[in-house]
Protein backbone atom coordinates (compact mmCIF):
# COMPACT_ATOMS: atom_id res chain seq x y z
CA UNK A 1 0.00 0.00 0.00
CA UNK A 2 1.32 2.98 -1.15
CA UNK A 3 1.54 5.73 1.77
CA UNK A 4 -0.38 9.14 0.97
CA UNK A 5 1.76 12.04 1.72
CA UNK A 6 0.78 14.43 4.46
CA UNK A 7 -1.86 11.65 5.80
CA UNK A 8 -0.92 9.43 8.33
CA UNK A 9 -2.82 6.50 9.24
CA UNK A 10 -2.66 6.98 13.22
CA UNK A 11 -5.03 9.94 12.20
CA UNK A 12 -7.75 7.82 10.30
CA UNK A 13 -9.13 7.00 13.79
CA UNK A 14 -9.48 10.35 14.80
CA UNK A 15 -11.69 11.04 11.90
CA UNK A 16 -13.81 8.20 12.59
CA UNK A 17 -14.49 9.51 16.13
CA UNK A 18 -15.38 12.87 14.85
CA UNK A 19 -17.75 11.33 12.37
CA UNK A 20 -19.45 9.51 15.32
CA UNK A 21 -19.76 12.58 16.84
CA UNK A 22 -21.15 14.19 13.86
CA UNK A 23 -23.91 11.20 13.55
CA UNK A 24 -24.64 11.96 17.48
CA UNK A 25 -24.92 15.21 17.22
CA UNK A 26 -27.80 14.73 14.78
CA UNK A 27 -29.68 12.16 16.37
CA UNK A 28 -29.91 14.79 19.50
CA UNK A 29 -31.26 17.50 16.81
CA UNK A 30 -33.57 15.19 15.25
CA UNK A 31 -34.78 14.41 18.79
CA UNK A 32 -35.47 17.34 19.67
CA UNK A 33 -37.24 18.45 17.12
CA UNK A 34 -39.43 15.81 17.22
CA UNK A 35 -40.11 16.65 20.76
CA UNK A 36 -40.56 20.20 19.83
CA UNK A 37 -43.19 19.85 16.85
CA UNK A 38 -46.34 19.30 18.98
CA UNK A 39 -45.50 22.42 21.00
CA UNK A 40 -44.67 24.40 17.96
CA UNK A 41 -47.58 23.31 16.13
CA UNK A 42 -49.69 24.53 19.38
CA UNK A 43 -48.25 27.70 19.43
CA UNK A 44 -48.68 28.30 16.01
CA UNK A 45 -52.87 27.35 16.78
CA UNK A 46 -53.02 29.41 19.82
CA UNK A 47 -51.28 32.34 17.86
CA UNK A 48 -54.37 34.90 17.57
CA UNK A 49 -55.79 35.20 14.02
CA UNK A 50 -54.80 37.93 11.91
CA UNK A 51 -57.04 40.89 11.68
CA UNK A 52 -59.18 41.89 8.87
CA UNK A 53 -58.36 44.68 6.84
CA UNK A 54 -59.77 48.07 8.16
CA UNK A 55 -62.43 48.97 5.31
CA UNK A 56 -66.22 50.55 5.00
CA UNK A 57 -68.57 51.01 2.32
CA UNK A 58 -70.82 54.17 2.49
CA UNK A 59 -73.83 54.78 1.06
CA UNK A 60 -73.60 58.08 -0.10
CA UNK A 61 -76.32 60.80 -2.26
CA UNK A 62 -74.58 64.40 -3.85
CA UNK A 63 -76.17 67.43 -5.19
CA UNK A 64 -74.71 70.56 -6.42
CA UNK A 65 -75.93 74.28 -5.64
CA UNK A 66 -73.96 75.82 -8.38
CA UNK A 67 -71.21 76.13 -10.93
CA UNK A 68 -68.74 78.34 -11.44
CA UNK A 69 -65.96 78.63 -14.59
CA UNK A 70 -62.34 77.62 -13.42
CA UNK A 71 -61.35 74.61 -15.18
CA UNK A 72 -64.40 74.65 -17.39
CA UNK A 73 -66.53 77.05 -19.50
CA UNK A 74 -70.18 75.18 -18.93
CA UNK A 75 -72.49 77.35 -17.09
CA UNK A 76 -76.37 76.64 -15.51
CA UNK A 77 -76.57 72.97 -14.94
CA UNK A 78 -76.61 70.51 -12.12
CA UNK A 79 -75.48 67.77 -11.39
CA UNK A 80 -77.07 64.83 -8.68
CA UNK A 81 -75.39 61.60 -7.95
CA UNK A 82 -76.33 58.25 -5.72
CA UNK A 83 -74.46 55.26 -5.21
CA UNK A 84 -71.76 53.53 -2.68
CA UNK A 85 -68.16 53.60 -2.03
CA UNK A 86 -65.32 51.65 -0.95
CA UNK A 87 -62.84 52.73 0.95
CA UNK A 88 -59.48 50.55 2.35
CA UNK A 89 -56.63 51.51 4.67
CA UNK A 90 -53.96 50.45 2.13
CA UNK A 91 -51.51 53.09 2.31
CA UNK A 92 -50.20 53.55 6.06
CA UNK A 93 -49.88 57.25 6.83
CA UNK A 94 -49.32 60.80 5.75
CA UNK A 95 -49.10 63.72 7.83
CA UNK A 96 -50.55 62.55 10.68
CA UNK A 97 -53.37 61.32 9.16
CA UNK A 98 -54.53 57.83 7.72
CA UNK A 99 -54.17 57.14 4.01
CA UNK A 100 -57.23 54.86 2.14
CA UNK A 101 -57.95 53.72 -1.05
CA UNK A 102 -61.11 54.65 -2.59
CA UNK A 103 -63.32 53.51 -5.16
CA UNK A 104 -66.80 54.65 -5.95
CA UNK A 105 -69.40 53.20 -8.31
CA UNK A 106 -72.46 56.03 -9.21
CA UNK A 107 -75.33 53.66 -10.41
CA UNK A 108 -77.62 56.99 -10.13
CA UNK A 109 -76.14 60.37 -11.77
CA UNK A 110 -78.36 62.80 -12.94
CA UNK A 111 -77.65 66.10 -15.21
CA UNK A 112 -80.11 68.89 -14.93
CA UNK A 113 -79.15 71.22 -18.15
CA UNK A 114 -80.09 74.05 -20.18
CA UNK A 115 -82.40 72.24 -22.96
CA UNK A 116 -81.08 74.34 -25.72
CA UNK A 117 -77.27 74.83 -25.57
CA UNK A 118 -75.03 76.53 -28.47
CA UNK A 119 -71.74 74.46 -29.63
CA UNK A 120 -69.49 76.51 -26.59
CA UNK A 121 -72.01 75.28 -24.18
CA UNK A 122 -73.92 78.69 -23.50
CA UNK A 123 -77.63 78.52 -22.93
CA UNK A 124 -79.98 79.48 -25.58
CA UNK A 125 -83.34 78.62 -23.35
CA UNK A 126 -84.64 78.60 -20.45
CA UNK A 127 -86.69 75.26 -20.77
CA UNK A 128 -84.48 72.56 -18.93
CA UNK A 129 -83.81 68.74 -19.31
CA UNK A 130 -82.76 65.78 -16.73
CA UNK A 131 -79.81 63.55 -18.46
CA UNK A 132 -79.57 60.23 -16.80
CA UNK A 133 -76.11 58.28 -16.83
CA UNK A 134 -73.47 56.55 -14.81
CA UNK A 135 -70.76 56.92 -13.35
CA UNK A 136 -67.33 54.64 -12.41
CA UNK A 137 -64.56 56.45 -10.09
CA UNK A 138 -62.27 53.50 -9.67
CA UNK A 139 -58.81 55.67 -8.54
CA UNK A 140 -58.53 57.97 -5.40
CA UNK A 141 -57.66 58.73 -1.92
CA UNK A 142 -58.65 60.03 1.28
CA UNK A 143 -56.72 60.71 4.19
CA UNK A 144 -58.35 60.90 7.78
CA UNK A 145 -57.55 62.58 10.57
CA UNK A 146 -58.18 61.87 14.65
CA UNK A 147 -59.94 58.16 13.56
CA UNK A 148 -61.81 56.81 16.02
CA UNK A 149 -62.62 60.01 18.12
CA UNK A 150 -66.29 61.66 17.91
CA UNK A 151 -65.49 63.90 14.69
CA UNK A 152 -62.82 62.95 12.30
CA UNK A 153 -62.04 65.09 9.22
CA UNK A 154 -61.02 64.06 5.95
CA UNK A 155 -60.03 65.70 2.61
CA UNK A 156 -60.29 62.85 -0.41
CA UNK A 157 -59.93 63.00 -4.06
CA UNK A 158 -61.35 60.67 -6.86
CA UNK A 159 -61.34 60.06 -11.02
CA UNK A 160 -63.23 57.75 -13.23
CA UNK A 161 -65.91 58.31 -15.98
CA UNK A 162 -69.25 59.27 -16.91
CA UNK A 163 -71.75 57.26 -19.14
CA UNK A 164 -74.90 59.88 -20.22
CA UNK A 165 -77.84 58.62 -22.59
CA UNK A 166 -77.38 61.54 -25.03
CA UNK A 167 -74.25 64.41 -25.48
CA UNK A 168 -73.85 66.76 -22.51
CA UNK A 169 -73.31 70.26 -21.89
CA UNK A 170 -73.25 71.10 -25.80
CA UNK A 171 -75.12 69.20 -28.95
CA UNK A 172 -71.47 68.86 -30.54
CA UNK A 173 -70.18 67.14 -27.08
CA UNK A 174 -69.60 63.62 -25.59
CA UNK A 175 -71.74 60.53 -24.41
CA UNK A 176 -68.70 59.89 -22.25
CA UNK A 177 -66.65 62.33 -19.79
CA UNK A 178 -63.81 62.29 -17.30
CA UNK A 179 -64.68 63.35 -13.50
CA UNK A 180 -62.48 64.30 -10.72
CA UNK A 181 -64.01 64.76 -7.58
CA UNK A 182 -62.51 66.56 -4.57
CA UNK A 183 -64.05 66.91 -1.58
CA UNK A 184 -63.05 68.21 2.31
CA UNK A 185 -65.67 67.21 5.33
CA UNK A 186 -66.19 65.06 8.77
CA UNK A 187 -66.89 61.91 9.92
CA UNK A 188 -69.37 61.71 12.84
CA UNK A 189 -69.74 58.92 14.77
CA UNK A 190 -73.30 56.88 15.54
CA UNK A 191 -72.39 53.71 16.79
CA UNK A 192 -69.47 51.11 17.21
CA UNK A 193 -69.62 50.18 12.88
CA UNK A 194 -71.72 53.17 11.67
CA UNK A 195 -70.45 56.76 10.84
CA UNK A 196 -72.40 59.50 9.35
CA UNK A 197 -70.23 61.57 6.75
CA UNK A 198 -70.95 65.35 5.78
CA UNK A 199 -69.07 66.69 3.72
CA UNK A 200 -68.57 69.98 0.54
CA UNK A 201 -66.56 70.19 -2.53
CA UNK A 202 -65.71 70.54 -6.48
CA UNK A 203 -67.21 68.09 -8.95
CA UNK A 204 -65.22 68.65 -11.98
CA UNK A 205 -66.13 66.49 -15.20
CA UNK A 206 -65.06 66.81 -19.15
CA UNK A 207 -64.19 65.07 -22.40
CA UNK A 208 -60.85 66.10 -22.39
CA UNK A 209 -61.18 67.39 -26.39
CA UNK A 210 -62.00 63.41 -27.41
CA UNK A 211 -64.36 65.14 -29.80
CA UNK A 212 -63.90 69.35 -30.63
CA UNK A 213 -66.61 70.58 -28.43
CA UNK A 214 -65.81 70.25 -24.63
CA UNK A 215 -67.34 73.40 -22.54
CA UNK A 216 -67.05 70.97 -18.97
CA UNK A 217 -68.59 71.15 -16.10
CA UNK A 218 -67.48 72.70 -12.32
CA UNK A 219 -69.99 72.42 -10.12
CA UNK A 220 -69.89 73.32 -6.00
CA UNK A 221 -71.10 70.00 -4.08
CA UNK A 222 -72.71 68.79 -1.22
CA UNK A 223 -72.14 64.98 0.17
CA UNK A 224 -74.42 62.82 2.68
CA UNK A 225 -73.66 59.47 3.43
CA UNK A 226 -74.11 56.91 6.15
CA UNK A 227 -70.69 54.84 6.59
CA UNK A 228 -70.24 51.02 7.68
CA UNK A 229 -67.32 49.35 9.30
CA UNK A 230 -66.47 45.74 7.13
CA UNK A 231 -63.90 44.83 10.01
CA UNK A 232 -64.46 44.68 13.70
CA UNK A 233 -63.43 47.75 15.76
CA UNK A 234 -60.46 47.43 17.91
CA UNK A 235 -61.10 46.51 21.45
Amino acid sequence: MTAIPGLELASIPNWRRDSRGLRRIAVLMLAALSLLAPVLSYAQDAAPAKPSPESELIFEGQGSFGNYKIFAAGEGSHLFTGGVEYQRHSWGSFLGSRVFYVGEFLPVAILNEPAKLNYYGVPRSTNRQYVPGIGVLPIGFRLLWLDGHAVAPYIMAKGGMFGFTEKVLSPHGSYEDFILHSEIGVEVRMTDRTNLRLGMGDFHFSNSFIVPSNPGLDVMSYDAGICYRLHRPSR
